[in-house]
């Protein structure tokens, strides 16, 4: 009995660890396209800002 319970315990421990690191990447890559997003905002605003000098 303490084998399968041993080894449902290992399980549920790499089940936990493959949530956290997963978790982990999904708020890394939700920081990457939010990044990504303003620096093309910022991009566009300067090259309007540039046009209206222009004008």
């Amino acid at each position: 009995m303490s084998s399968i319970q041993n080894n449902s315990a290992s399980v549920s421990t790499i089940r936990d660890a493959d949530f956290a690191a997963e978790a982990a990447d999904l708020a890394k890559n939700q920081i990457l396209v939010q990044s990504g997003t303003s620096m093309l905002a910022q991009a566009n605003s300067l090259s309007q800002n540039v046009l209206a000098l222009i004008r």
